[in-house]
């Protein structure tokens, strides 16, 4: 039934005057972006294994501005308990590094020797995987709530043509901007779902 209420809407608006009133590919976009970013979240910041790859995002705030960890110091996994960053080719930036590293969130917390900064990793208890399990759970009410904000701002945006076109239309976008939600807000959960398995093993 689903199917033919949606090609009875289109009958019913015309391309020309949706496009008048709201641009759908713009708000299916922006609810797309929302997704890849918490795509980008769980992938960046909630893993259980620390890799060399994990420090490379971490920005270092140096008098010359900000930079990527990687593009200062070269990082290396010496065993799968430490990880270092050797800041040869940047020494006057060894210490504002460390600080960047211990406050990444990431509860490490480096030891710097010289122009090394070691980094213990770690050992993955069921308590760490449990608090990221619960991180990736704000990280995605964070991502509901920006979608919620995207289809807020859509169905506004839908009403301010009450005026210009009917009622039954309005009714439509406005239940096409919902539907187009809860698609959004469904293959957030699938994500989580898979990030909590993954993290809790």
């Amino acid at each position: 039934a689903k199917g033919k209420g949606q090609s009875q809407a289109k009958v019913n608006i015309s391309a020309a005057l949706v496009e008048d009133i709201i641009n759908l590919e713009e708000t299916s976009e922006e609810m797309q972006a929302v997704i890849e970013a918490l795509k980008e979240d769980f992938s960046r910041n909630l893993n259980v294994r620390t890799s060399p790859g994990a420090l490379d995002h971490i920005t270092v705030v140096t008098k010359d501005g900000k930079f990527p960890l990687n593009q200062l110091g070269q990082i290396s996994q010496k065993s799968p308990q430490l990880l270092t960053v050797n800041m040869t080719s940047f020494p006057e930036s060894t210490a504002a590094a460390a600080k960047a590293i211990r406050e990444s969130g990431m509860n490490l917390n480096p030891e710097v020797d010289g122009t090394v900064i070691r980094v213990p990793v770690p050992k993955v208890t069921r308590e760490h995987r449990e608090s990221l399990a619960k991180l990736a759970k704000q990280s995605t009410n964070k991502s509901k709530e920006a979608l919620r904000r995207v289809r807020s701002k859509s169905i506004t945006q839908v009403k301010k043509s009450k005026n210009k076109v009917s009622e039954d239309t309005i009714w439509l976008l406005e239940k096409q901007i919902q539907q187009m939600a809860d698609e959004a807000a469904a293959e957030m959960d699938k994500l989580l779902a898979a990030k909590t398995k993954e993290l809790l093993g």
